[in-house]
């Protein structure tokens, strides 16, 4: 197989079969520099050498009904973290606002549980209403969980740029991983968010002990629902969830992953997010050829590396980081919804 064949191919418009994306992950290890290279000729034909970064502030902690078997705030896990309501509005714009200073282009809000209350939508909204009239040139993500349509719309008309929710894994894997809620619970909200005219964030966690063709599939879902941003997680295992024992990756196979994410949605945003230090290590530079984006500090429960880090990274790249998030968007929201 020649990658760079390939990636020409998808720069005009080719649409890899489900078995050419298995043979992205099923190449051989000493082809892995081939394989960056080649998918780094669509990321560079799109995004430049442009790097998006974006933070997290976990505005909810804990207290989750779910048992989403990855997860160290589900109420299924026995762990010693950090277990909090929403935090107040004035945190919230704080953080955007520090955010700002040190050159992040998305701020997260994230929630955890299983839905947001009426509330808690409230009190988002009021604080994204403040942050667009003092933070210039900021994105907003909001990740709450489950919204109705009806909430969407509110979080449109407030300023939010963008909601993330995660199909996480395949609908056949699905169940394997959490039981309180279904992979089209997940769908329809991603869909009310788009109803509601926000651009739809939505990605994976990998190496949840699904197969190539899982992996696979969640890839061409996330094309079908036209997802703008794809953060690609890899498992950070927590002594206490379900999939505290599962540690199935290794930085080849991880760029093969980010390699299939980027031919298969070429377009799009793709993230390297949570695992990243954890399961790329000294080969985190390698992945940004693929990917644009990265989360800059700690995760919602796993500690990320520092922020200077991320920056010499960039630097050492020759990349650039992301001024105006909202300047080399490769297809706008508008244009397609």
């Amino acid at each position: 197989m020649s990658w760079s064949k390939l990636a020409n191919e998808v720069l005009e418009g080719y649409v890899l079969t489900k078995e050419q994306a298995k043979e992205i992950l099923h190449s051989k290890d000493d082809d892995i520099l081939s394989l960056v290279n080649a998918a780094y000729e669509i990321r560079r034909h799109y995004y430049g050498k442009k790097v998006k970064l974006n933070l997290i502030i976990n505005a909810k902690s804990g207290l989750c009904p779910e048992d989403c078997g990855y997860c160290a705030q589900s109420i299924k896990a026995k762990t010693e973290i950090d277990r909090y309501t929403l935090i107040s509005k004035q945190t919230i714009v704080e953080g955007a606002k520090e955010a700002k200073k040190n050159k992040i282009g998305t701020y997260c809000i994230v929630m955890s549980g299983r839905k947001p209350t009426n509330n808690e939508v409230d009190t988002v909204i009021s604080a994204v209403q403040e942050i667009k009239s003092e933070v210039e040139q900021i994105k907003i993500c909001a990740c709450m969980g489950l919204v109705s349509e009806e909430q969407a719309y509110k979080l449109k008309a407030a300023g939010v740029d963008r909601f993330n929710h995660n199909i996480n894994t395949s609908a056949n894997h699905h169940a394997n991983i959490t039981t309180t809620h279904d992979y089209d619970d997940r769908v329809e909200t991603i869909e009310n968010v788009k109803k509601a005219g926000i651009s739809p964030c939505s990605g994976v966690i990998c190496g949840m002990g699904e197969t190539d063709d899982d992996i696979v599939e969640m890839a061409f879902a996330l094309r079908e629902l036209d997802a703008d941003s794809i953060p690609v997680n890899f498992l950070h295992p927590v002594k206490g969830t379900k999939l505290e024992d599962l540690n199935e990756l290794t930085p080849i196979r991880c760029l093969k992953i980010l390699a299939l994410f980027r031919f298969i949605n070429p377009t799009k945003e793709i993230r390297i997010s949570g695992g990243r230090e954890f399961n790329l290590r000294s080969l985190q530079n390698l992945g940004l050829f693929m990917a644009n984006s990265i989360f800059v500090g700690d995760y919602l429960t796993t500690a990320g590396q520092g922020a200077e880090e991320d920056y010499q990274l960039i630097k050492d790249l020759g990349f650039e980081i992301e001024d105006n998030p909202f300047e080399t968007e490769s297809q706008t929201f508008a244009e397609t919804y």
